[in-house]
């Protein structure tokens, strides 16, 4: 995520995988959305829609008032939106009735060559909207790129992004560069990608229609304007993209420690700009490490910010999970499962990596009440915040305390891992009163052990202040 209002340095990390690269035959696309250290969440369930006329969106965001009108059905969806809207919805991430699943967006940055050529559109769509005015109305992953596409194409776009899609079969990504400008690439069934906030497609096959879309005018667009010969094709990455310092320490070592955990037989280099967009594992991925990716903060190497390495090491790249991350989501879709079981929204509220993924039906009907309360300040009633006062009582003392919430963490893996399990089996088809009903017991899991671990952490932090007196020292 990257907003006019937040600091230019945060942004996202994203993960897509395809059915055939997981163990369980599920899509999943995950993403930690990275705005501010402190700025609430919501998890929320839009209801099936049906209105009598077409309505109208207008953002709330008042340098970019981008307009549409939208369809009259609008169909049920999960989301994240923001604790204000003020600035814009940014809803982020969420699964509709259909089973599609779309996660917006990967901040990415387009060259000067290029804007130079199409301008950013001041009112155009942007991260805060897209969500909002897709998601709704898509039947498919592949109908989530062509809707997203169609919109750049006539309303233009004010910033650069990476867009997640997915359903049961197929998982989309989805770059915009300049004004109007969009490529997709759907990733391999038997592949993942990793990205972090650089343009990451690279050859655009133009006959491929099965694998590959863009925009209707992109190739005249290249040559008209001599941005790249076109006679080897299209690299997405290489012509529209940025490949500057800064990309060497901020964005290339995550993608570089993402292919390093699921394919370690592969050695690169954290700064190396020929990376590969899709990559092959070495073996089957499971969830979790598809979590434990996005709560990951380059453990086992010396650039791991509370590990061993040396003071230069240790800040020497940007970490996938860091304070700044409001929300972190992973959405599985699996198969042979009702619509309504099929999608799992898990979520974890806050730093991934001091907090823990809770798994909730997209078919739910409503959410937990702790995931709807969002405030500015603290609030002990409101989960986001619930999760953000164990990550900031550990970091006080880190390496006294990480153990203790690092034990929690993997209890709670255990525990919210077979109620899922035990969900699934109790009957063929739940309902949606029955999803909201385990959802809310799932919440109930993890909130209560970790305000308990506050509690422990609290009690245990007492005697941890630098006024502590040691007479063994001063006899």
């Amino acid at each position: 995520m990257l907003t006019h209002q937040f600091n230019p340095y945060s942004a996202c990390t994203s993960i897509l995988v395809g059915k055939n690269a997981t163990a369980d035959g599920s899509t999943m696309i995950g993403r930690n959305e990275d705005s501010r250290a402190a700025w609430a969440k919501k998890f929320v369930v839009h209801p099936h829609r049906e209105f009598d006329e077409p309505q109208s969106f207008e953002s709330s965001d008042v340098e970019h008032p981008f307009k549409m009108t939208l369809p009259k059905i609008r169909a049920k969806y999960t989301a994240t939106p923001e604790w204000t809207s003020k600035y814009g919805l940014f809803e982020e991430d969420g699964i509709n009735e259909y089973g599609v699943a779309m996660s917006a967006t990967e901040s990415a940055y387009c060259n000067t060559r290029v804007l130079a050529a199409d301008p950013y559109v001041t009112d155009g769509i942007g991260e805060e909207a897209m969500v909002t005015v897709t998601l709704p109305y898509i039947h498919s992953a592949r109908e989530g790129v062509e809707r997203l596409g169609h919109i750049i194409e006539t309303y233009g776009t004010y910033e650069t992004n990476g867009i997640l899609f997915s359903d049961v079969n197929e998982v989309w990504y989805m770059e915009t560069g300049a004004g109007h400008y969009w490529v997709a690439q759907r990733i391999p069934d038997d592949a993942y990608a990793v990205v972090a906030n650089q343009l990451a497609i690279q050859e655009i096959d133009f006959s491929d229609h099965d694998n590959y879309l863009y925009a209707k005018n992109i190739r005249n667009f290249v040559l008209d304007h001599q941005l790249a010969s076109m006679d080897n094709g299209l690299n997405f990455r290489e012509v529209f993209g940025t490949a500057d310092l800064s990309d060497r320490y901020y964005n290339t070592p995550r993608v570089w420690y993402g292919q390093r955990c699921f394919t370690p037989s592969v050695e690169q280099a954290p700064e190396s700009f020929d990376l590969p967009f899709i990559q092959r594992a070495d073996g089957l991925i499971h969830i979790d490490q598809v979590r434990d990716y996005l709560a990951s903060h380059y453990q086992g190497t010396p650039f791991d910010p509370v590990g061993n390495g040396s003071d230069a090491e240790k800040h020497q790249y940007r970490p996938i999970s860091l304070a700044k991350t409001q929300e972190s989501h992973v959405l599985q879709l699996r198969p042979d499962l009702p619509v309504t079981q099929s999608g799992i929204h898990w979520l974890a509220m806050g730093v991934a990596a001091e907090s823990v993924y809770v798994p909730f039906y997209a078919g739910a009907t409503d959410t937990p009440a702790a995931y709807q309360v969002a405030t500015a300040k603290y609030d002990p009633t409101s989960a986001y915040w619930v999760y953000k006062h164990v990550g900031v009582l550990v970091d006080a003392h880190y390496h006294d305390l990480h153990d203790a919430l690092q034990t929690v963490q993997k209890e709670l893996a255990i525990k919210l891992g077979h109620h899922l399990i035990t969900t699934d089996e109790q009957v063929s088809q739940l309902t949606g009163d029955d999803l909201t009903a385990a959802n809310q017991t799932a919440a109930d899991i993890a909130l209560n052990a970790m305000q308990a671990l506050a509690a422990d952490l609290i009690t245990e932090s007492t005697d941890m202040s630098p006024l502590n007196y040691n007479t063994d020292l001063n006899l």
